[in-house]
């Protein structure tokens, strides 16, 4: 039990913060003029494996002041990362973290501050996974600490086959004189144009691959790519100077022959005595080891890219009920609204006949286009439109879990599976409750999600994802939100994976333990991941085989890779953390189901023996010295944190610590500098595409009528088309081929987005029997002026 005095334990900054920033009041803002700022500069490298990223970053802090300060740091970190190290540095000495048990390295780091050691303390917010909170306690005065960290991440695949790392720089510092502060009178994180910001930036980033790398894009300005070998398998490329501050820094890695599957075996640490305890200190960490446990053993991590049979993989679904659920609180004003009205327009006219569908719309409270969910009609999508072209960003804050549980109550439709697609540009205070919603209810749907602007939660859009069996999308920069939409709808509409199971054929003397939980959902061309726990050696033979089995559309499939079991060189336990982090991830979402305390302190054990963070372990380092105990009383600072485009992440961060029922994206500021409140843009704005009058005309069953607004868009007489219209087709017959042309023959680069517009037409078409279609096609070449190949057309 910590010998801090209760009085005094009740005012520590950290030990007391969730409840102290509930009652902040205003403070003095310290600019870049003040000179009284704690953090310098920010130093980013990341060695990039595969599609495994190990990112090292260091925190340059100097106290400029008279007197010790604390610095406490909030900052975000992608809820899969697995947060593996933690030192500080302070003159030439260095202290290396410990992973301890949460409550246990709070009251150590309150007596270390208390009697003047300098002490360090990194943890994971109760509230969501994403949020991290760093405790720099009694700095001395005009000295410096360089504090590092140290994650480790799987790389997510975007449909474009394009690996992504996201280094969020929306991060929070409050800096606090001396030990002890007033629960009343906490300082609040004022934002400041991104020029402002004192601190600075600096990313570099090293690729090494299996297959030569492509090429490698980024919404900020980088250094031109530099390849380190003739092979072209291994790169570096690094941010230019000067970044503003004004958005997450975004990386895309392409690599060729990106499906090739894969199968990476990493050595556990060395061995020791049976049941011998022992601290292993590396350049990465210092980690509790025991004989015979997870980072003993070798751990195996298969990628896997399910190939399904051509007849199959072809085919889309004509049954199903989608729901849509909205974003539409008032930090989706502007742009966003916008470029969601016109998605929903996208996704209306691409569902099949036959499905059923509803809309909700959410912010502080909630409401759906229909009290449940209605077949898919001419007249319910007329209706469903209109109310779509009045959806405004006014809806207050943001609640999402008051809508699912609405959701997951409706009664099922039999023979139409489930599917839920979310959308929002921030985050909530209650991400944990909501995954463990969507994990309760993962059997009855699949839940597809989409992150709009840089504030939307890594947790929250990944982890609804993860548990609903969907896929995560996050629509950054100049991302168009409709791409991603219909990308993941073609997922959506893929005939569902069911009876999955994973056989692994091991020599005799090895043995296998599952580590990640049980693949719940498989899509075509799409990355699975398993991690395995292997035991024991083999006298002779050195291949395995994991073999994966599951049901298509009445069909079995199997996908089956071999694998050598001897370890690659040395990566650094990275695979082993993921594994761990994983299986952390896993037990904490059944400790928080079946409140088992068991489980709770098997995610501590796990996570002290893996050197990996978890919702109930800390790190701790404390430099010990011959200091005095603190007694001042404390003054408040605030360091300045970069004004953003998309939101006010430092309120949101307070949002978090409080635990109130409140949306992430509170006093938002626009990128071009207007004080707006409640209205902040999260997305470029962009030009209309054309084709969205055109799609906005088809009707529900696939086709168009010869009507005038049809013919404004073609720039044509009604006169003139129905003089060329061949004889013996109906108007609407030859409506629809125009269309099609139209659509394939001036707006290709979008056909990602419309093609399961031109599907619906094209089946409609094929179900109308037309005797003379090449001639329809031919004359509406002609008449249109548009040369395209009649075999695309799909006719």
């Amino acid at each position: 039990m910590s010998n801090l005095p209760q009085q005094a334990r009740g005012m520590n900054p950290y030990y007391n913060l969730d409840h102290a920033l509930t009652t902040a009041d205003s403070c003095g803002l310290i600019t870049n003029k003040g000179q009284q700022v704690p953090l310098k500069s920010v130093e980013v490298e990341v060695q990039v494996k595969g599609h495994v990223a190990t990112v090292t970053s260091i925190l340059q802090y100097v106290n400029e002041e008279e007197s010790p300060v604390e610095a406490v740091f909030v900052f975000p970190l992608p809820a899969e990362a697995a947060l593996c190290h933690f030192s500080a540095k302070i003159a030439d000495q260095e202290v290396v973290a410990e992973v301890q048990e949460k409550q246990q390295a709070r009251e150590e780091y309150d007596d270390a501050i208390c009697s003047g050691q300098q002490a360090f303390l990194l943890e994971e917010s109760d509230q969501s996974p994403d949020i991290f909170r760093l405790a720099v306690g009694n700095l001395p005065p005009k000295e410096s600490a360089a504090v590092t960290l140290i994650y480790v991440i799987e790389l997510a695949v975007q449909a474009d086959d394009g690996l992504r790392f996201c280094l969020p720089v929306f991060s929070v510092v409050i800096l606090i004189r001396l030990s002890f502060i007033d629960p009343d009178n906490v300082p609040e994180v004022v934002n400041v144009p991104a020029s402002m910001v004192p601190y600075t930036l600096s990313l570099s980033v090293h690729i090494i691959s299996p297959s030569p790398i492509s090429k490698v894009e980024s919404n900020c300005s980088l250094e031109p790519l530099t390849y380190l070998n003739s092979a072209q398998t291994q790169a570096k490329v690094s941010l230019s100077p000067g970044h503003m501050f004004d958005r997450d820094v975004e990386i895309l890695l392409y690599y060729q022959d990106p499906h090739q599957p894969t199968a990476i075996v990493e050595a556990g640490l060395p061995e020791a005595k049976a049941g011998e305890i022992v601290y292993l200190t590396s350049k990465t960490s210092r980690i509790l080891f025991v004989a015979g446990s997870l980072m003993g053993d070798s751990v195996v991590m298969v990628s896997l890219y399910p190939e399904f049979p051509p007849e199959v993989a072809s085919s889309f679904g004509k049954r199903g009920e989608f729901i849509f659920v909205m974003d539409q609180s008032g930090s989706m004003s502007g742009s966003s609204i916008r470029s969601a009205r016109e998605t929903f327009l996208l996704l209306l006219k691409s569902l099949p006949l036959g499905c059923y569908f509803n809309i909700y719309g959410f912010g502080s409270h909630f409401q759906s286009f229909f009290p449940k969910s209605v077949e898919y009609t001419q007249k319910m999508m007329e209706e469903a439109m209109t109310n779509v072209e009045a959806m405004e960003a006014n809806m207050g804050g943001t609640e999402i879990l008051r809508p699912l549980e609405h959701i997951y109550r409706q009664d099922c439709l039999p023979g139409h599976p489930r599917q839920v697609f979310l959308f929002t540009d921030g985050g909530v205070y209650n991400t944990k409750a909501v995954l463990d919603l969507v994990r309760t209810h993962s059997r009855s749907h699949r839940c597809f999600t989409f992150g709009i602007g840089q504030g939307a939660s890594t947790a929250l859009i990944t982890g609804m994802a993860k548990e609903g069996g969907g896929t995560a999308q996050f629509i950054t920069s100049n991302d168009r939100l409709q791409l991603k939409v219909m990308q993941s709808l073609g997922l959506a509409l893929q005939p569902s994976v069911v009876d999955i199971s994973v056989k692994w054929t091991l020599p005799e003397g090895v043995s296998v333990t599952t580590l990640s939980p049980p693949l719940k959902v498989l899509f075509q061309g799409q990355r699975a991941l398993l991690y395995a726990q292997l035991t024991g050696e083999s006298s002779g033979d050195n291949e395995g085989t994991v073999t994966v089995q599951y049901s298509l559309a009445e069909q079995p499939v199997t996908n089956q890779l071999q694998f050598c079991l001897k370890p690659t060189e040395d990566t650094g336990l990275g695979i082993h953390r993921l594994a761990a982090r994983s299986l952390i991830q896993s037990l904490e979402m059944e400790e928080r189901e079946k409140k088992d305390g068991s489980l709770r302190k098997k995610v501590v054990e796990l996570s002290v023996q893996a050197g990996v963070s978890s919702a109930y372990t800390a790190f701790l380092a404390i430099h010990k010295g011959n200091r005095e105990p603190v007694q001042r009383p404390l003054v408040r600072r605030t360091v300045p944190v970069p004004r953003s485009s998309q939101y006010d992440y430092a309120k949101y961060m307070s949002l978090v610590l409080r635990g109130r029922p409140k949306s992430r994206r509170l006093g938002l500021v626009s990128g071009w500098g207007e004080a707006t409140i409640e209205t902040g843009q999260t997305l470029s704005p962009a030009k209309k595409p054309g084709y969205l009058e055109l799609v906005s005309l088809q009707k529900a069953a696939g086709y168009w009528d010869l009507e005038t607004k049809l013919l404004d868009v073609f720039g044509l007489a009604k006169e003139e088309l129905v003089k060329q219209m061949p004889a013996q087709v109906d108007s609407a017959v030859w409506a629809t081929v125009l269309a099609l042309i139209w659509l394939h023959g001036l707006n290709a680069a979008e056909q990602e987005e419309w093609k399961f517009i031109a599907m619906k037409a094209t089946s409609w078409i094929h179900s109308q029997k037309v005797s003379n279609l090449s001639e329809c096609v031919q004359t509406g070449k002609a008449l249109l002026g548009i040369q395209v190949k009649e075999e695309n057309l799909g006719l």
